[in-house]
């Protein structure tokens, strides 16, 4: 993607087409709640501990570390008014979410907790889940999403004397990297942006997701669960011809949506790849998959903490403003520049892009 002000999802001609990380908490899909009594929900008594939150029947409560903040993560979250996947007003996000597998769907609304670190997840209308594994899935996916389980602690120590990033994480201070779970969602973005501007990216992607996801009706909203695979699978080039992209992009997406049905290409595969580089063969060598789709999947979705898109335009742009370059840096020179950021090149690219919205 190309953009007036560069931002993530850049991408360069030179592209055809476009666990080492610090974890505290990982086990929360498997972290099992007392059986509901009734389809009301659990106990009305004291709240349910779990290992970085509690269960509060209608309000998951997930405790945030020090190093982060809600605000910072906001406001990247409403970087495009025409995000068709969550709604964020008066400071709350509302989106739907697929569990076990997309064979349930519970719609939530994402808020700070007042006078606390931590963010209270609240089910909506008719949305609740009792099945403790379901509502296990739930807080883990919205950990997920803000990343909440990453020790910053070291990421920070190492930025604080770096050049480059000392006046990032000053000023964007909490910030986390904002994942995107699913990886076939993580792949068709990358798949959709190819060299075109931020703005028709989100414009492809909804007309991608109201043509082929569900829609979810609640509480008088609208909202849209991502397309599976399964569903992409079987359509053709003509079937995606309406979207109005490119037939190479309908023939890739296609592509990584059979890899996907079919089973050869999953999360677990590639984190069991062995190492960044296994896996970021395993990405390229799918059509339509280059090196810099590659890193920003494994850094998004995966949260390879060294994955690196030193490709992006978006990098490129944003050195240059921090250190008062004349024009943008070589390659050579951004290897240089992020020699300390050996662990935490996914973090340090995230914070740079942050200067450019």
């Amino acid at each position: 993607m190309s953009h007036s002000k560069p931002a993530p999802g850049g991408r360069t001609s030179a592209q055809p087409s476009e666990p080492s990380a610090n974890h505290t908490s990982g086990s929360l899909s498997n972290t099992k709640l007392p059986a509901a009594s009734n389809s009301a929900g659990l106990s009305n008594q004291n709240p349910v501990h779990h290992t970085g939150w509690e269960d509060h029947q209608h309000e998951l409560k997930l405790f945030a570390p020090k190093e982060f903040s809600f605000k910072e993560n906001l406001k990247y979250l409403q970087r495009s008014p025409n995000e068709c996947l969550f709604h964020v007003r008066n400071d709350r996000i509302y989106r739907a979410l697929p569990l076990s597998h997309g064979e349930d769907i519970v719609v939530i609304e994402v808020r700070e907790a007042p006078h606390e670190q931590a963010v209270i997840v609240r089910f909506l209308g008719d949305f609740l889940p009792v099945e403790p594994c379901l509502r296990a899935d739930a807080a883990a996916y919205v950990r997920d999403w803000f990343d909440m389980n990453t020790d910053l602690v070291p990421f920070y120590e190492m930025a604080s004397a770096d050049p480059l990033l000392r006046d990032a994480v000053q000023t964007f201070y909490g910030l986390r990297n904002m994942g995107i779970p699913d990886l076939f969602e993580a792949l068709c973005w990358g798949i959709l942006g190819q060299q075109i501007n931020l703005t028709y990216a989100y414009t492809l992607k909804r007309r991608f997701v109201e043509a082929f996801g569900r829609r979810i009706p609640c509480e008088g909203e609208s909202y849209w669960i991502f397309p599976r695979p399964e569903d992409i699978a079987a359509l053709s080039v003509h079937d995606l011809s309406g979207l109005r992209m490119t037939v190479k992009k309908c023939e890739y997406v296609l592509n990584v949506a059979k890899l996907m049905a079919d089973g050869a290409l999953t999360k677990e595969k590639l984190l069991e790849a062995g190492s960044l580089k296994q896996a970021e063969n395993m990405l390229i060598a799918i059509r339509g998959i280059g090196p810099w789709t590659a890193n920003y999947v494994l850094m998004r979705c995966l949260r390879m903490p060294d994955a690196f898109p030193i490709d992006d335009v978006g990098l490129h742009n944003a050195i240059k403003h921090v250190m008062g370059m004349e024009k943008k840096p070589t390659k050579e020179e951004i290897r240089k520049l992020s020699a300390r950021w050996v662990n935490w090149e996914s973090y340090a690219t995230f914070y740079l892009w942050r200067f450019l919205y």
